[in-house]
């Protein structure tokens, strides 16, 4: 999902680590991706050092959709989020509670739900905060999006129904910010018009179909939303 948003925001390559029983899969999803399979069915430390050369070609990655969590695939994949030398987005098994440790004033966005902020051991109260020490954005997801800055201010961005609650929508939230990042927009102005894209895509897309419209058709309507919204700003 989240490489599939990356492209609806303009990316043209796609480059997806993936379990090596999902390559094929993942070849599948679109002309653009080129699938770079781990060498086991989970992410391991066999696997960190050919990621880092991966990641040493590309402009933006999102790190942590789809990693299992086991102890193996969570050491690997601190000791992958510390090294890695291009700009991050940290979502879903990439939030644990050494994030922090390991992406002081990185170029890197983070992208936690409820549950994914108390994981990390922080209080929601807290991200503001956080944010500012670390010199990192935080895009805290709910029913408004709070966006913390590295210098301490925060962005509120509304909008948005039920039907962006579906699995795969923070995936794509993701996405899109890395799309962004990768074409060279700063994080912070990255994690604001992914936000507002996101959430206007809901609410069109809510129109048509009620709220069981999908993160398939989300993603589909990036293009229009990012278009109107560039429109909007001229």
């Amino acid at each position: 999902m989240s490489a599939l948003a990356a492209e609806a925001s303009g990316v043209d390559l796609l480059y997806v680590a993936v379990p090596a029983c999902h390559a094929d899969v993942a070849k599948q999803c679109s002309l653009n991706v080129q699938a770079h399979p781990f060498i086991g069915d989970d992410l391991a430390k066999k696997d960190v050092a050919p990621l880092l050369e991966l990641l040493a070609t590309i402009d933006c990655a999102v790190i942590g959709p789809g990693i299992a969590r086991t102890d193996a695939s969570l050491r690997a994949l601190k000791d992958l989020v510390a090294a890695a030398p291009c700009p991050l987005v940290l979502d879903a098994s990439a939030l644990q509670p050494w994030t922090f440790d390991c992406i002081a004033h990185k170029h890197a966005v983070l992208t936690p739900h409820a549950g994914e902020w108390e994981r990390m051991g922080l209080s929601p109260v807290d991200f503001a905060a956080a944010a500012e020490r670390c010199g990192v954005t935080i895009l805290a997801k709910g029913v408004i999006d709070h966006i913390a800055t590295p210098d301490g201010s925060v962005i509120d961005v509304t909008g948005g129904n039920p039907g962006l609650t579906v699995g795969g929508t923070g995936d794509a939230l993701a996405g899109v910010i890395a799309g962004l990042i990768a074409q060279r927009m700063d994080p912070v102005d990255a994690a604001h018009l992914a936000s507002q894209t996101i959430k206007r895509a809901g609410d069109e897309l809510a129109k048509e179909y009620g709220y069981a419209y999908g993160t398939r058709r989300v993603i589909d309507r990036i293009p229009i939303v990012l278009h109107s919204l560039c429109l909007d700003c001229s």
